[in-house]
């Protein structure tokens, strides 16, 4: 039988990038086709090699340049191109403000299809590199190489990794040696934990053969310097108990909390796993400036299981137009749906007469009443339950009609459920908060019926990266 030959990838030359879109891709079009290219930059004129083909549209890599684009900027970090984590890092950070504002616009024409207003300009950070309050690592015993040498001629231990998922590979590990999103004292802790690994003989967990010790390691830190470890390993390990945390917490004294989970599932969903305290105290506490002036900062206590968003200062800007949005006078209801910890709730309560948050996690309502209490704030109140069955009438006769709602729904946004609660109840004003505009953008077209959007306010929560989150201020029609 004749084996069936590869066909030859098609070279298309001199094409220029003339845009840059969803999923960190840039966009080309020659001859009227198109065809997304990752890690080009508009324009750049360069020779595409076609990797997969549509029906609509083609996908490439860049195979030769020609000319580089004027908007393009040396990338910060070594593992560019191949972590998919920061797709933009070769674009001038301007640029990235403007490509994100533009995809709220797109999402907002092109799904939504309802009236709003000029966009405002992004809110961009000020802090473009060493921004994340978090970022979770994963063990592998077989790291991606990137060196271009067979794995044989290299020891076992070289081979092990603790990094970053390749993009789309849940077994590829690219090691990292430099992460340029959280503070550097991250990258010390990782490399420390890895070496220690190494010497003490632990093994990594292999994600095809479900074997090993190491799973991954999650960091967490605050502005004023706290850190706080997760060590998620497949089975209890005496050795580790004994010698690697001790030698982390001896090591970094600015570790205040370390938690070991026991993650003996063939999956890496650990929320619903025990978090073993073995060090320090059991939360972060992240402070954020009062919206009212000469009020004292509030703080927020942040679990190990606990949602807060991954860039504070940006949060901070976020939160605070929230709070210019909704205009409280001390007299209104608020309902703040998928409260998380009770960050924006809290953030409100000072002005309002009372917030109701509500939250499907249990372990996060307890925090949010926690963070209610530490901020000395007693008209907010804190359910647990499915946001589609416990924001019904039972809560609202019980509670009170929203006269303001806040949501801030997961990427997949609203249950139509929660939609159609909305519309029944007709808040003056809802807040929306996204960090999907395409869900964002069709859920607000279902709620066009009753609300008409006055203002729209892209953050950027996460530069170097393609994501973006957005703001919606809706008012009854």
């Amino acid at each position: 039988m004749r084996r069936r030959q590869r066909s030859v990838p098609q070279i298309i030359e001199q094409v220029t990038i003339i845009d840059a879109g969803s999923e960190g891709m840039a966009i080309a079009k020659p001859e009227q086709k198109v065809v997304f290219v990752p890690f080009g930059a508009p324009g750049d004129i360069v020779d595409l090699k076609v990797v997969k083909r549509g029906k609509n549209f083609f996908e490439g890599e860049i195979f030769r340049f020609h000319s580089y684009s004027k908007q393009r900027v040396e990338p910060a970090c070594s593992h560019f191109g191949i972590c998919g984590g920061c797709k933009w890092q070769h674009l001038a950070y301007e640029h990235q403000l403007r490509y994100k504002q533009q995809i709220v616009k797109d999402n907002f024409d092109r799904i939504g299809k309802f009236s709003y207003p000029s966009i405002l300009p992004i809110l961009g950070s000020d802090q473009p590199y060493f921004y994340r309050n978090k970022l979770e690592y994963t063990f592998s015993p077989h790291r991606w190489l990137t060196e271009g040498k067979p794995s044989e001629n290299i020891s076992d231990d070289a081979l092990k990794g603790l990094g970053f998922h390749l993009p789309k590979r849940f077994d590829r590990i690219l090691d990292i040696e430099k992460c340029h999103l959280q503070h550097d004292l991250g990258n010390e802790i990782r490399l420390f934990v890895r070496e220690q690994a190494i010497r003490h003989g632990y093994s990594f967990y292999h994600a095809k053969k479900q074997q090993g010790l190491l799973r991954n390691l999650i960091l967490r830190n605050t502005h004023a310097g706290e850190w706080m470890l997760i060590l998620v390993i497949s089975t209890d390990d005496q050795q580790v108990r004994d010698q690697l945390l001790p030698q982390l917490i001896k090591r970094f004294p600015q570790l205040v909390s370390v938690f070991l989970v026991i993650n003996p599932k063939l999956n890496t969903q650990i929320s619903d796993l025990t978090h073993e305290l073995v060090y320090g105290l059991p939360y972060l506490t992240e402070t954020m400036p009062s919206p009212l002036i000469g009020q004292n900062d509030l703080h927020f206590r942040i679990g190990p299981k606990s949602f807060f968003q991954p860039n504070t200062k940006q949060a901070g800007k976020l939160y605070h137009t929230a709070f210019q949005w909704a205009a409280l006078t001390a007299v209104e209801t608020v309902y703040d749906l998928y409260c998380g910890i009770g960050t924006i709730a809290n953030y409100l309560a000072n002005m309002a007469a009372k917030v109701i948050g509500i939250e499907h996690i249990e372990e996060a309502v307890e925090a949010a009443r926690e963070n209610s209490r530490l901020n000395h704030i007693k008209n907010t109140e804190f359910i647990a339950g499915d946001m589609a069955e416990v924001f019904n009438w039972q809560l609202i006769e019980r509670s009170g009609r929203p006269d303001i709602v806040i949501t801030d729904p997961p990427r997949a946004g609203m249950h139509p459920k929660v939609i159609s609660r909305l519309i029944e109840l007709s808040p003056e004003k809802i807040i929306y908060i996204s960090c999907n505009p395409a869900t964002q953008a069709r859920d607000i077209a279902l709620l066009n019926e009753k609300y008409s959007v006055q203002e729209v306010q892209p953050v950027d929560m996460f530069p170097q990266t393609h994501h973006v989150e957005n703001m919606a201020l809706l008012s009854i029609r």
